[in-house]
């Protein structure tokens, strides 16, 4: 039977990688979402009663509903659901308005959790569903200059941590996808930046924005291949928790497992005596 995927954040990037993978290699039905619906019309044009394209803001509760009810009206399920909508935030903490840093969690965050508890209920009266949810290797290991992006994808860590635990009796997956550096449009158009102020001009923060400049469309993740892993991951009995993806992702990860460590050790004995003798 085909699985029924549901993805949002189609118009480009992972989202749009991997409807186009799962629409030309697999057998699937694939309900593609985006706030500009018009940027999935190819999609519709050539997989035709395949894929429903719909038009999808994450940060509005009236457009998740919709979208799920004529998701189900059409392929009367949703076996595998993708969280994939999302954008970054650039900037030192002290640079980012609360009006930005509210906006981004309204996405990537409470987009991300209402989207989730949508699904959840149809996932659970089948006794079966895979929710993945795009986090980022930003979601593990923090950087100086994109500090807000990081606690959104350190919230979608511990929510899918939890989540994960309490869905398995269900028969639901739940595995978090941890990107390095990808070839995609996120330093391009889904990165807002935040103006700069002279105070952090030689400071780690702005060695991120240039860092903007002179890797956008130079990454080495290759989207194709990402989507490709995930559709692996789809069709495994016990996929993991977490997958991180690429060469900078694994590294940073085994780095910061270096550090973390040394620290726990050096500072354990204090750790430990703050409990009652």
């Amino acid at each position: 039977m085909s699985k029924v995927w549901f993805i949002t954040g189609c118009s480009k990037g992972l989202g749009r990688a991997l409807s186009e993978e799962l629409l030309a290699k697999t057998n699937s039905l694939v309900v593609a979402t985006a706030r500009d619906v018009s940027t999935l019309n190819t999609l519709k044009k050539e997989y035709g009663d395949r894929v429903l394209t719909l038009m999808l803001d994450v940060k509005n509760s009236d457009h998740i509903k919709a979208a799920v009810d004529e998701a189900l009206q059409k392929f009367s399920r949703i076996d595998v659901l993708v969280n994939n909508a999302g954008y970054g935030l650039g900037g030192a903490v002290e640079e980012c308005s609360m009006q930005s840093i509210l906006n981004v969690f309204d996405v990537n965050v409470f987009g991300l959790m209402e989207m989730t508890k949508a699904v959840l209920p149809i996932m659970r009266s089948q006794n079966y569903g895979h929710i993945f949810n795009i986090s980022s290797i930003a979601g593990l290991v923090a950087s100086a200059g994109v500090g807000i992006y990081n606690s959104t994808k350190y919230a979608v860590e511990g929510l899918s941590e939890a989540l994960s635990m309490e869905v398995k009796t269900f028969g639901i997956n739940v595995t978090i996808i941890e990107p390095g550096p990808f070839r995609t449009d996120f330093l391009g158009d889904s990165l807002e930046v935040a103006p700069a102020l002279s105070a952090y001009g030689d400071t780690a923060a702005a060695q991120a924005r240039n860092y903007r400049h002179q890797s956008h469309n130079k990454q080495n993740g290759d989207p194709v291949k990402a989507a490709q892993i995930i559709i692996q991951l789809a069709a495994q009995e016990n996929p993991p928790l977490r997958m991180p993806l690429g060469n900078v992702a694994m590294d940073k990860i085994y780095l910061k497992m270096e550090s973390l460590k040394e620290e726990l050790t050096k500072f354990e004995e204090t750790s430990r005596s703050a409990d009652y003798c």
